[in-house]
């Protein structure tokens, strides 16, 4: 059998932190995954603006609250359960994901915590587990599966490079210069067919 491990920002929802940068109009909250690395410099970094504009966990959460799956991630995550085991291995925290998790009808989701103080404050964030895609990846091949990886950002590759296959969806031109041994795709259609290709039972 088969397990297919999705990113959730960027592959089947929007990405949370430019939602939140456009509302707020902080354009140093636009920097995500794609553009850093690191994901500890990556979350300091917007940590700190949190404090210094003195936006709160409830501010992040209205914003949340507005948005929706991408274009068409309902359907395809709909078929894709139909044929696949299907888990959602994502950098985001689970007091992000809940609202989108309800629209995409709850798939299994590994990612994050954010620790908020009593003041509403992001005042730190817990790893549940340090480069979780690529182990998550790694344990489900060890149980036998077959696995299939998608994702968008400098933070998927591990995990793509750790799969039986792995594709990037909808990334942008230099994560795709930099990974080469990796499939394309930018629509749903052309994901499924990349991953029922990388199937040994299609």
């Amino acid at each position: 059998m088969e397990i297919v491990c999705l990113d959730l920002e960027g592959v089947l929802i929007p990405e949370i932190w430019i939602n939140f940068a456009e509302k707020t109009g902080i354009e140093a909250l636009k920097r995500t995954t794609r553009d850093e690395p690191d994901y500890d410099v990556l979350m300091r970094y917007r940590l700190d603006i949190l404090d210094k504009h003195g936006l709160k966990m409830a501010d992040i959460q209205g914003v949340i609250d507005s948005l929706g799956p991408l274009e068409g991630a309902h359907e395809f995550v709909t078929k894709l359960r139909e044929e696949f085991q299907v888990v959602i291995l994502s950098d985001t925290f689970y007091e992000f994901a809940e609202p989108m998790m309800r629209q995409l009808d709850w798939p299994i989701l590994f990612c994050h915590r954010l620790i908020v103080d009593e003041n509403d404050r992001v005042a730190d964030y817990k790893l549940r587990l340090t480069d979780h895609k690529r182990k998550a990846v790694e344990a489900f091949k060890k149980l036998n599966f077959f696995t299939i990886a998608a994702g968008d950002s400098y933070n998927d590759t591990t995990m793509l490079g750790e799969a039986d296959c792995g594709i990037l969806f909808s990334a942008p031109d230099n994560v795709i210069a930099e990974f080469p041994q990796f499939k394309t795709a930018f629509e749903y259609d052309e994901l499924m067919a990349h991953i029922k290709e990388a199937s040994p039972r299609f």
